[in-house]
């Protein structure tokens, strides 16, 4: 395996968490699946939709989201939304994310106590 190879795949592994966490916090406030596409991306949240429709749907099959489908415009949509657990689950992640950047942090600070 090349250092390229190496790089993109511990990039990937990286990414991967980041992408649950974004989509909970993201969808507290509904939304369908290509408007969080845009924003997740226009945010500097790389994802494709071949990553994010299956995650979305693993996300609702363990109860962390929700969807309706709204049929009032000419093309329905399934809408997500953030459930109670979900919610709970974001917040848990974010304090643990925040936890890791600090350390990380004082890590690149040269501050390792």
């Amino acid at each position: 395996m090349n250092t390229d190879e190496t790089t993109a795949g511990h990039l990937q592994e990286l990414r991967r968490g980041t992408v649950v966490l974004a989509c909970l916090v993201r969808l507290r406030t509904p939304d369908y699946g290509y408007a969080l596409l845009e924003s997740l991306n226009a945010l500097g949240i790389l994802v494709d939709a071949n990553t994010l429709y299956p995650l979305l749907r693993r996300l609702e099959k363990q109860g962390l989201l929700t969807s309706e489908w709204n049929t009032d415009e000419a093309r329905p949509r399934k809408f997500y939304r953030t459930s109670p657990t979900g919610v709970e689950l974001a917040d848990t992640l974010m304090t643990d994310w925040r936890r890791i950047d600090d350390a990380l942090a004082g890590l690149t600070d040269g501050d390792e106590s």
